[in-house]
């Protein structure tokens, strides 16, 4: 084998152990499965709507972090793509604003889901430890954990298909964040991959990568964890 071949073969092998990850990605979840078999309440729908969107809130936090520790021109001009989806460019426009709406689409108002009345202690503690990851890891380590969006697109399909099946009494309007995600989550997991499969060449920055969409993915898990927990059947 020569050592291109080698080199191939190892950054293949590199990339099936990223992508592995999905048997952990929190589509898994008992809370997540029941929601898109159309077996959640009203209730438990706002619940997970309501404490999502610190999850959602705190992205461009993650990803500025992200920014403020890398080096590279070319990675910063696309990555901070990204903040500008979920913050947008004005009033009205972005993921959290398309967050909000469909807070109001499953009966929350702004206020509540804004002032974090319904955060629970574990998701607030999921959250704020991804954002302290980003903050104080190698950058390359911090795109790496992002990778869980390798699964995202599948699941924003799915997640679509069951609130518009399951759960009629949504506004469809409110599910736009999901239909966005559709064509984002594709884009920004391409260049993640990218970045990581560029930076992470020996066995030792890849044992750091895959430990850093471990960690992701435990977050995401701990998340639904503690939602479930907080609105039980």
């Amino acid at each position: 084998m020569t050592t291109s071949t080698a080199t191939r073969a190892g950054a293949d092998g590199f990339v099936e152990a990223l992508r592995a990850h999905s048997r952990r990605y929190h589509d898994q979840h008992p809370f997540h499965v029941r929601m898109n078999a159309g077996r959640l309440s009203r209730r438990q729908i706002q619940g997970w709507v309501a404490n999502r969107f610190y999850y959602q809130e705190n992205i461009p936090l993650k990803d500025a972090a992200i920014l403020s520790h890398c080096p590279d021109l070319e990675v910063r001009r696309r990555w901070i793509r990204r903040i500008v989806d979920h913050d947008g460019t004005a009033a009205g426009e972005g993921g959290i604003e398309a967050w909000l709406r469909l807070g109001e689409a499953v009966g929350l108002t702004r206020e509540e889901v804004r002032d974090h009345r319904h955060l629970v202690p574990g998701v607030r503690f999921a959250v704020d430890a991804y954002v302290n990851f980003a903050r104080t890891r190698p950058w390359v380590e911090a795109v790496a954990s992002s990778l869980t969006e390798l699964f995202a697109p599948d699941l924003m399909a799915a997640r679509l298909a069951a609130f518009e099946r399951w759960y009629p009494w949504i506004d469809p309007e409110g599910l736009a964040y999901f239909r966005t995600r559709l064509e984002q989550a594709p884009r920004d997991c391409g260049h993640a991959l990218e970045v990581v499969t560029t930076h992470c060449l020996s066995a030792e920055s890849q044992a750091r990568a895959l430990d850093a969409l471990s960690f992701k993915c435990d977050v995401l898990w701990s998340l639904l964890d503690a939602v479930d927990q907080a609105y039980p059947e």
